[in-house]
């Protein structure tokens, strides 16, 4: 049992990498199931629309849904209409695309996943770059080739070309070969930057290590409990209305946050050394509910979570 409670605590513990892991495995069968289902290179003139339009339209999917998924982005941007100083508010203007760059970041894993294993792959990117019509890249694609690879390069992925089968699979590979370097670059690339805001947002961190991994617990057990509580709540909420409307009696009174606390509680957290408040919540709770108008009016100071101090 002891070894089971700790084995399940370093997957706890883990569970961004795998988390992670198990996006690149999604993303690795997704990619693998649209070449050998979905993708057929049509081998004419709209082999780069096509072959373009595989590589990156899934990414734009995926970074979309990376917006909507993750919640601060609601946050940001939930009332923002009916009072534009919740994500502009005085003194703290560009604080916003501040916020709007960390949620983008994130958003950007998914769609980074997919480019990398397609660009692995090299299907998408071989069909696209077998109907270019750019003279330096034909050049760069068929030098020190047969002259037909500069007509008939469209139909390098079918093998319908009047080169011989060898020099066919030879352009292919070639093809193939440019692609998987396109997709390490990214890769390289996409892990050196990641670990130059990780340093960087480390190195500019206002806590110590110590205080940032509480500070991260004391988050997902506020998330956790909040959940339970909305849970609580709105079933003994709505189990009262339904008795009161069934029993056509007035209802007892129900403790409710006023409108302004669930205004101040739902803004995006700033940390202060002068004032340890861990969320936004800690800090509408420690301050008191009630808020005067100025106050209710920019309640919302826009910086990162936890994760981003």
């Amino acid at each position: 049992m002891d070894a089971f409670n700790g084995i399940l605590k370093f997957l706890l513990n883990q569970k961004t990498v795998i988390g992670y892991s198990f996006m690149a495995l999604l993303t690795l069968g997704s990619e693998r199931l649209f070449s050998l289902v979905a993708f057929k290179c049509p081998c004419s003139s709209e082999n780069v629309v096509y072959g373009l339009v595989f590589l990156f339209a899934p990414a734009w999917v995926l970074l979309i849904l990376g917006f909507f998924l993750n919640n601060r982005s609601w946050r940001l941007f939930t009332g923002c209409c009916v009072n534009p100083r919740k994500i502009f508010p005085r003194g703290h203007s560009c604080r916003f695309f501040y916020v709007l760059g960390q949620i983008t970041l994130s958003s950007l894993v998914a769609p980074m996943m997919w480019l990398s294993v397609a660009l692995l792959n090299g299907t998408f990117y071989e069909c696209a770059m077998s109907g270019t019509k750019s003279s330096r890249l034909l050049a760069l694609i068929c030098n020190h080739r047969p002259k037909e690879c500069w007509e008939e390069l469209h139909k390098v992925t079918c093998g319908q070309t009047s080169m011989t089968a060898t020099d066919n699979e030879e352009l292919k590979l070639s093809l193939q070969a440019q692609s998987q370097i396109l997709g390490w670059c990214l890769i390289c690339s996409a892990s050196f930057f990641s670990l130059l805001t990780t340093c960087y947002a480390r190195c500019r961190s206002k806590v110590s290590y110590l205080q940032l991994n509480f500070w991260k617990t004391y988050a997902q057990r506020e998330k956790e409990q909040l959940d339970n509580a909305f849970l609580d709540y709105a079933s003994k909420l709505s189990e009262r209305n339904l008795k009161c409307f069934f029993e056509n009696k007035r209802p007892e009174v129900f403790p409710m946050p006023t409108f302004a606390s669930w205004e101040a509680a739902s803004g995006l957290h700033s940390f202060d050394q002068s004032q340890q408040y861990y969320s936004t919540l800690h800090k509408v709770v420690e301050d008191g509910l009630a808020l005067s108008p100025e106050e209710d009016e920019t309640t919302m100071v826009l910086v990162g979570s936890t994760h981003d101090v």
